[in-house]
Formats: C-alpha cells, structure tokens, sequence
C-alpha cells in the first residue's frame, strides 16, 4: 500500500493529512493557524511559530500512526493563496507572513484595478489587495527597510516547503493565483513588476515548477524534529483551491466546485479564458487547463467572527456541557427554514464582493428582532455571497453544471449544505474525505511518483461521491425572494460606502 502526507495551511486551521492510495483519509492531525492583527485590516502569521506547531504536528501523527513509515511515498505542501511570505538575501525568513485576508493595501487594489487593462491580457488576473505584488508595493511604500531585504518571493505551501527542504522555489499554479505569471507563457512576466511598481522584485521570484515536480528531500534538521525520514521526497503541490477542486472530481465544467471556508471560491475548470468584462479570475491548473474563479473574503470565516461577539454564553455552555457551539447551531438550523428571519446579512468583515469599500451589515433589524435571526441570516448572506459569484461564473460559461462538489468548512454542517443547495437550485455531492486540501496533495504525489498516468486516474481511484443534496423546491423560491433583496439593497449602496469610510478615518484621527 502506498501512502501520501500532505501538510495543508489555511487560513483558519492548519492540518497534517495523511491518506492512501484508495484515497481513504487514514488520519488528520490539525492545530489553529495563528492570525495576529497588528493594525486593523493587517492579518499576519509568525513564522517560527508556525514552524515549531508543523513539527509537532506531523511528529504526532508520525507517532501514532499505525502504517509502516517506509511506505510514505512522500510529502507535499498545499496553501492559501495569495497572501506574501518572504525571505531576505541569504534565504532567511525575517518578516512575517502575511495572510490571504489581510486588506491593508485594499487603496493600492482599487489603484491598479482601474488601470487593469494594461495587463489582463498577460495575467488574465483582477487586481486584489492580498495578491503579492500590490502587498509588495504597500511594503514598498511603507516600510522601506523590509522591502529592501527581500531576496525571495514565495506563496504559503512554498514557504512551507522551504522549511522542508531548504530548497526555494515557487509553483506556477500559485504563482498565476498571485498576478505573477503570463498565462499564455506560463512563466514570469517583467511587465507585471513593472506594473505595480516594484520592477527589482523581478529577480526576486524563483524558479518556477510543477505541481507534481519533486522539488527536494526532508531536511536532516526536520527530521530530527518531526519524525520524518530524512531525504524523503518533498513534491510542489498546490494552492487549496486547486487542491480540493481536483480532489472532488471537478476536472472539466459539467461540475462547479465550491469552497465555502476562510474565503468564498467558486470555480471551474476550462479550456479558455474569461474575458476582463467577467470581472473573473484565470489561474493555470495542474490538468494543463485554466482555472475560473470568482472568489472573496466573504464565506464562513464572517460566521466565525459573529458567533465570538453575539454568543460568549451559548460557547460557554457548549463547553460546559461536552459540546461545540456548532452542534448546538446545527440543532438549532435543523428546526428553521427561509421563513425564520426577515433580517439580511452582509458578509463583509474581511472584505467584499460588492463595492471594495462595502462593509459587514446587519440591514432589517427590529425591536423584536432576536439574536437567532441574526444568527440564521448570517448563514444565508454568506450563501447568498457565494450566489453572486456562482452567477458571474454561469454568465461565461453559458450553462448550469449538472452539480456542484463542495468542500470547505461549511460542509460540516449538513443543514448549512441543504441552505446552499436551496440558495443555488443545484445539486450538491459531496465526498468521503473531509480534508479535501489533504486528497488533492495526494494526488500530486501520486501522479508525480507515477504511481498515476495523471490526475484524471488518481481521480477514479481516490474520490468517492457519498452523498446528494437536492434542492427544497418551496425554499429554492423562498431564498430566490430573499435574494433578490440582498441585491437590491447591495446595489443602492453602491457608491455610499466611501462616506462611511470617510467617517472612520476622521474619527480615527480625532482618536489619535
């Protein structure tokens, strides 16, 4: 039996996965990936810290396990997207990194965003604030001293294979995410440094690979620390997004896969490109296709956020009582439909989909309105965020997939799941592995240990549909009412939100 490790670094939690070659997920070791907000709008992770929580993680796992360590083929790394993580010029980390929800340069974005024109047509990319080169120029601009240090540019899973193996280089599927490749070429492009202003970090970006290349062994020092054999191969991997889409089957576009975790992804697999108009987002895959993407920091990380300020004594209970304040949610939606709250929600804590400067609302608040009607309409707005983008996708690929394979954090509450497939009006299937980032790893490692002619092959071996979620006819037009609304007044807010953020900077100065 073959065996694969796959360390995946999200922004919520950080897992150590280990599967086999029947796709069969044989264990999980999992901790908290640390955000630390110095400022508002700053989301960061130290890194020395995240190391040492790595070691003890795989080292848990190693010493549990019951499998035989000589028959681990390999390990890979797969990670958020965008986001920075830097060495300086002796291949040291020094800084730390910084995470894919972090909006300090959000006004750089929205900068470059409205000259995008000038080079779609050699990234296929929008413009976001956490990508690394508008991040890069806000270091740049605003803290010089790092800024000059930087000797390399890596993406999180690239960094993480550093830690492994010493060796520095970037994956391209990651590196496409980031606004750093030209997609027709598939390698860097001085034009997009020059663009954004930092021409010198051209020769700051490493060499490129593949997902599936071998890209160095387990370090003596890591595996004295963590259990692993050193010299045991280290594959690319890939960014999350490619990882679960791949590893629930999506391989071309009669299936959609969502990801409803830190970040709200929905995507497709396709053979062209969308246009600039879409407002979409082009990446390169491992299957040797583009993928589509429409994405924002508006999924269930915003429910995170809102259980910890609304429901300090029902946490408390839960724990009190053995439990974890989901189990008492899911009761709770089990025993609600469309009908229960009037209120809508706005899934904007770490950002928008809307207008960049839209903010987190609460719109339809009452005197009577109870805390569990916030609560179930933070559930829809975030179904109805991921709607939004699932509507740009169908406006270019011209029809409805047959269904949609979903992963992500949501999928652990099977009523949140039901909500999505009634928000959508499509099937929904999901799978048998619940650490879907840790399966699309392994894949990588198959197919680049020709254990797999390729991934269409590891797919028919290690992903299994277990379940179907149809819509509720009744509730589908329900939400259709609801969502309609959620447009309606996301729409005449428009152009309202830079008044708000006027203000806020003025109090902010008067604070100060």
């Amino acid at each position: 039996m073959h065996y694969f490790l796959t360390i995946d670094n999200g922004g919520t939690n950080t897992k150590v996965v280990l599967i086999d070659e029947h796709g069969a997920q044989v264990d999980v070791f999992s901790f908290p990936t640390k955000d630390i907000e110095p400022s508002p709008g700053f989301h960061e992770i130290q890194l020395d810290e995240l190391f040492k929580n790595l070691m003890h993680a795989i080292k848990t796992l190693i010493n549990r396990m019951k499998v035989p360590i000589s028959e681990i083929v390999g390990i890979t790394t797969v990670g958020h997207g965008k986001g920075l993580y830097v060495l300086n010029k002796d291949n040291r980390p020094f800084m730390n990194g910084i995470l894919s929800a972090d909006s300090r340069a959000e006004s750089l974005a929205e900068k470059y965003e409205s000259n995008v024109n000038q080079i779609f047509e050699i990234s296929h990319q929008h413009v976001m604030p956490s990508q690394a080169p508008v991040i890069l120029k806000w270091l740049k601009d605003n803290r010089r001293a790092d800024y000059d240090q930087i000797g390399a540019v890596l993406s999180n899973k690239d960094f993480i294979r550093y830690l492994l193996t010493g060796k520095v280089v970037q994956e391209r599927g990651d590196a496409s995410g980031n606004n750093l490749i030209n997609l027709k070429t598939g390698e860097y492009d001085s034009r997009l440094t020059h663009f954004f202003g930092i021409s010198e970090i051209y020769e700051a970006l490493p060499s490129l690979v593949n997902a599936t290349d071998c890209c160095g062994q387990i370090s003596k020092d890591v595996a004295r620390q963590s259990g692993l054999p050193e010299g045991l191969s280290v594959y690319a991997g890939m960014f999350d997004i490619d990882a679960c889409a791949i590893a629930t089957g999506v391989l071309d576009d009669s299936l959609f896969s969502i990801i409803a975790g830190t970040w709200n992804m929905n995507i497709f697999p396709s053979r062209t490109l969308a246009p600039d108009s879409s407002g979409l987002m082009n990446s390169l895959l491992p299957t040797n296709q583009y993928l589509i993407e429409a994405s924002s920091p508006t999924s269930a990380g915003n429910l995170n956020i809102i259980i910890k300020m609304l429901m300090t004594a029902e946490i408390r209970d839960a724990q009190a009582s053995g439990k974890s304040i989901y189990d008492t949610l899911e009761s709770f939606l089990e025993s609600t439909d469309a009908t229960f709250t009037k209120v809508l929600f706005y899934p904007f804590l770490y950002g928008s989909n809307l207008s960049p400067d839209a903010e987190g609302s609460f719109i339809g608040l009452r005197s009577g309105t109870t805390k569990s009607e916030l609560i179930k309409s933070v559930y829809e707005g975030i179904c109805f965020a991921h709607r939004q983008h699932f509507e740009q996708l169908l406006a270019v690929l011209g029809h409805r997939p047959k269904a949609i394979r979903m992963s992500g954090g949501a999928v652990n509450s099977p009523s949140w799941v039901q909500m999505f497939a009634n928000v959508l009006n499509l099937p929904i299937e999901l799978t048998d592995v619940s650490e879907l980032g840790g399966l699309g790893g392994a894949m990588a490692i198959g197919v680049g240990a020709n254990i797999f002619n390729d991934f269409g092959e590891a797919v028919n071996q290690m992903t299994h549909v277990i379940k179907r979620i149809e819509p509720d006819p009744r509730q589908v037009d329900l939400y259709a009412t609801k969502y309609e609304t959620y447009q309606t007044f996301g729409r005449a807010m428009d152009n309202q939100w830079e008044q708000l953020d006027l203000m806020q900077r003025k109090m902010n100065t008067i604070d100060d």
